[in-house]
């Protein structure tokens, strides 16, 4: 039997069924006291409960072309994590929107809309393909906000900060799963590498759509000072986004894994401060 997972040995795929009560600090800018950055972080999670369900069918149509019984564990550790991640994060949108004034079933409605279109126009590897290359981003969005230098461990609420990081650990720790599964089955490089362009993309797409809407009912969308401090945020010298853009690009070498990138010490540091709390 070869070996189908790549995923290191001492990383735990288990949920962690965490509950975060995060309601109060919904109603404000929790990032830093910044409209942008508060709601360019609240339309990420609009898009999670969608997103990880996608995730989790795409990952399961496969479940059974496994033979590894480390990758069917893993499968399942995924797909335990990832359900806890809907659920919180459901619980995050559902009061985000409630004290804010966001409509929800709009954005939402946006994303059903969406996902019901590619679930008709591509196979089910070809979707494969689309939840390993998402999932490369979350794991190096990630790293980003467990770098202790980063915004987030600067700026962010310590509670919002509390759930985004763990939410890290576990994108950090199933980030290969997706990723083998669809070479387990037949995925080749051309379509990997297809797949991450496409799903830049639109998730970009998606956030952007919803932070122009928070941003509209807040009554902060023509305000040109947050949008331009907001640019910084992200393609600034310290910006998200061209931080992880060295990462991003990784993906497109030859016979690349998302464990090439070895974070397991950045795992390690987060469970040494739970246990130390």
């Amino acid at each position: 039997m070869s070996q189908q997972s790549h995923t290191p040995e001492h990383v735990d795929i288990q949920p962690r069924n965490r509950e975060h009560e995060i309601a109060d600090r919904l109603s404000r800018d929790w990032y830093g006291d910044h409209p942008f950055k508060t709601a360019w972080f609240n339309a990420m999670s609009i898009t999670f409960p969608l997103g990880e369900k996608f995730f989790i069918d795409s990952v399961r149509h496969f479940a059974n072309n496994i033979d590894d019984p480390k990758l069917k564990q893993e499968i399942r550790g995924f797909c335990g994590q990832e359900n806890v991640h809907r659920r919180e994060h459901e619980r995050y949108n559902e009061s985000l929107c409630s004290q804010r004034g966001y409509d929800l079933e709009y954005m939402e409605n946006r994303l059903k809309k969406k996902l019901a279109l590619t679930d008709k126009m591509y196979t089910p590897l070809e979707r494969l393909s689309m939840t390993a290359a998402l999932e490369h981003i979350t794991a190096i969005m990630a790293e980003w906000a467990l770098d202790p230098e980063s915004s987030m461990a600067q700026e962010a609420d310590p509670l919002m900060r509390e759930l985004w990081d763990w939410h890290a650990v576990e994108e950090m720790e199933h980030k290969a799963v997706a990723f083998d599964v669809f070479r387990a089955v037949g995925g080749d490089e051309k379509m990997r590498k297809k797949a991450l362009k496409r799903s830049t993309f639109f998730l970009l797409l998606d956030i952007f759509v919803h932070l122009v809407h928070m941003l509209k009912r807040n009554g902060q969308l023509w305000n040109l000072k947050i949008w331009w401090q907001g640019m910084g945020f992200l393609f600034g010298k310290q910006g998200i986004l061209r931080l992880i853009y060295p990462m991003w690009k990784e993906y497109y070498q030859d016979g690349f894994h998302p464990w090439d990138r070895d974070t397991q010490e950045q795992l390690h540091r987060w469970e040494a401060a739970q246990a130390s709390s």
